[in-house]
């Protein structure tokens, strides 16, 4: 240790001095970034919605979405399944391991801010050929033996790095951003398949009561005609009606067993072994959504802010490119003993070497103003793409107003429908039995009346999903500000060298919501 102490102490402190101011000047050039001025552009957006849906002015308690909204439909069932699904759905867990590998990437830009130190050391037997041309008369056999430290930096004088560092965070926040999209997709997508399924349980509980009434029917007619009081064309029109309402109760089953097969999927389960429990009618609460302002809308949606977050990344990278232009230095040294044998702690087996590097482009054919260029006209492109998000979102809302209100109205017509239909049923049934009337007319009521209870509930059914959709396209309950800040994307310190093959604090910082 003494040896290695004089050793340093033989270095020019002169040399060491002046170099130190050097590097301290360039910290304080490194202030200079390339980058434009960012601030993310900012649209005329209307004062109220256009569209007239199930939606109520928000009070303070109620000023946006929860993030379980799907608890406003008030069915258990489907309150089960969303929590399975948000816990086991492989392609939402991938989702998170894409943010995960974001933030290592933050991490690994990051490094490049900071001075890089390693160790090198080696040895060699080495033997030369007693023939070989111009050989040097000495020993043909030599060792070598080395122990040195190795450090290296580039100051960042013209935030090249620092704006690849701010590149990476920023797409991590993208990450996070397209994590929501994502689980807030799958929600509703497994809302929707649900709310289908249970419209396909009512129109199969509609179905099974329409042919136990058809085989009673054909029953009467049979009767009839036995009793030479009918003919046989009400008979085939009874078995036909009875025939074609059987095929579309399979038509119906089929339909429900894919649709749970893919119910099945969503919440990682065996489609073998998964079953939902039919009900026999559709009951689920139709809720009323807190719509808010439409300038929140900016704040709400995930694939708004990931559009942003894009933006954001090429307005920095226009930085990067800037900072291509001008000189860059790079700084080395090397230290410690060398020698053809073992002993190496000698003062005279010491060696070091320190200095610099600046290189600037003098002339590249165009090169670096063809990447200028390229990273403005990238920028240009996310701004075009944010301003058509930003218009679809409009749309997306004021499409489920208008669907919602008008499906809503639908459904309740429908409803009438269904009750003229019934009486018209059952008085031409009765006719019909009496001989007051032909088996043509009962027949013509009994096929109004199915349509009618299908059309209802199909209505209904489309009337939920459309709650579902105008819910998604408010953004779910999500919010901008339970995005990571660019600081809460690093994963781990400078000097923490454990606990880093499954970051633990990942899905806090996706679900603080």
């Amino acid at each position: 240790m003494k040896q290695i102490s004089a050793y340093f102490r033989l270095l020019p402190v002169r040399a060491l001095m002046a170099r130190a101011g050097l590097l301290l000047s360039l910290s304080a050039l490194s202030a200079c970034d390339l980058a434009p001025r960012y601030a993310p552009p900012h649209y005329v957006v209307p004062a109220s919605w256009h569209g007239q849906g199930p939606f109520k002015d928000a009070a303070p308690s109620t000023v946006a979405l929860k993030p379980d909204w799907w608890t406003l439909f008030d069915d258990t069932v489907l309150n089960g399944l969303e929590q399975e699904a948000l816990a086991n759905n492989a392609d939402l867990q991938a989702a998170a391991e894409r943010f995960s590998q974001s933030r290592a990437i933050v991490m690994e830009a990051r490094s490049d801010l900071l001075p890089h130190f390693g160790l090198a050391f080696g040895s060699s037997d080495n033997k030369s050929s007693a023939d070989r041309l111009f050989r040097y008369k000495g020993p043909i056999t030599a060792t070598d033996e080395f122990y040195s430290g190795l450090a290296s930096w580039e100051p960042d004088i013209w935030s090249g790095i620092r704006n690849r560092v701010r590149v990476q965070k920023y797409y991590a926040q993208e990450q996070a951003a397209d994590y929501a999209a994502a689980r807030l997709s799958l929600q509703a997508e497994l809302a929707t398949d649900y709310f289908a399924l249970r419209g396909l349980d009512a129109q199969r509980a509609i179905y099974t009561q329409s042919i136990a009434y058809y085989q009673q029917a054909l029953h009467v007619t049979q009767t009839r005609l036995d009793n030479q009081n009918a003919t046989g064309i009400d008979v085939a029109r009874a078995q036909n009606q009875l025939y074609m309402t059987q095929a579309r109760l399979l038509d119906v089953q089929a339909q429900r067993d894919v649709l749970e097969h893919g119910i099945a999927v969503l919440v990682n389960e065996q489609p073998s072994t998964f079953h939902i429990q039919p009900v026999d009618d559709l009951s689920n609460a139709e809720p009323s959504i807190p719509a808010g302002l439409p300038s929140d809308l900016l704040e709400r949606r995930p694939d708004i802010a990931a559009s942003e977050r894009r933006m954001a990344q090429a307005n920095r990278a226009i930085g990067i490119a800037r900072a291509a232009f001008y000189p860059h230095v790079f700084f080395s040294a090397n230290g410690g003993f060398d020698s053809n044998g073992f002993n190496l702690a000698n003062l005279a087996n010491s060696m070091w070497s320190y200095g610099a590097s600046v290189s600037m482009p003098l002339f590249e054919g165009g090169l670096r103003r063809a990447q200028l260029q390229h990273s403005w006209s990238i920028y240009r492109e996310t701004l075009d793409h944010y301003r058509m998000t930003v218009l679809s979102a409009f749309a997306d809302v004021e499409n489920g107003f208008s669907m919602t209100n008008r499906l809503r109205a639908e459904t309740e017509r429908l409803g009438q429908a269904v009750g003229t239909a019934e009486k018209t049923q059952t008085l031409t049934m009765t006719l019909y039995k009496g001989g007051a009337d032909n088996y043509l007319d009962a027949l013509i009521a009994q096929v109004n009346t199915l349509d009618a209870r299908i059309d209802r509930v199909q209505v209904q059914t489309r009337a939920l999903q459309s709650t579902v959709g105008l819910i998604r396209a408010l953004g779910g309950g999500w919010r901008q500000k339970d995005l990571p800040t660019p600081d809460d994307t690093m994963t781990f310190g400078v000097m923490q060298y454990s606990g880093l093959q499954t970051p633990a604090d990942t899905l806090q910082q996706l679900n603080k919501n």
